[in-house]
């Protein structure tokens, strides 16, 4: 009947070590998310941005050429077919753009959603767990 005290000790180091080895399996795994959710924001930016700058280059210079057509309207015959078509396609090249911007922005996600979820996950199996 000769208690060993060492042993309680060691279940309580064994305990808090795992605690440990849990919490930084747990830390990194939201990092990792985190992470990705920051690369996948950036390249969605980058894409939209590229995006913006064809459309906005593409309206410019409908808008150029839709004058340069105002001017030449009066000139010879076939000028007018030629330059209608360019004026025509960057408009139409910047509008399709610009409404495409539109809904992705309107549809992009929030920011750090799959990780706020998890919290959100954690959060509830700590309170289920009490």
């Amino acid at each position: 009947m000769a208690e060993i005290p060492n042993q309680p000790a060691e279940g309580l180091l064994t305990s808090l070590k795992n605690l440990t080895v849990t919490l930084v399996a747990i830390i990194h795994t939201r990092l990792e998310l985190l992470s990705t959710d920051l690369e996948e924001g950036r390249e969605r930016f980058i894409s939209l941005l590229a995006m913006i700058f064809v459309s906005l280059f593409s309206l410019c210079f409908g808008a150029v050429l839709l004058t340069i057509l105002v001017v030449v309207v009066f000139w010879d015959t076939h000028r007018l077919l030629v330059l209608g078509s360019l004026t025509g396609l960057f408009l139409i090249v910047g509008m399709v753009l610009g409404v495409a911007v539109i809904t992705r922005l309107k549809s992009m996600p929030r920011i750090f959603e799959a990780s706020l979820a998890e919290l959100v996950k954690d959060s509830q199996e700590i309170d289920t767990n009490r």
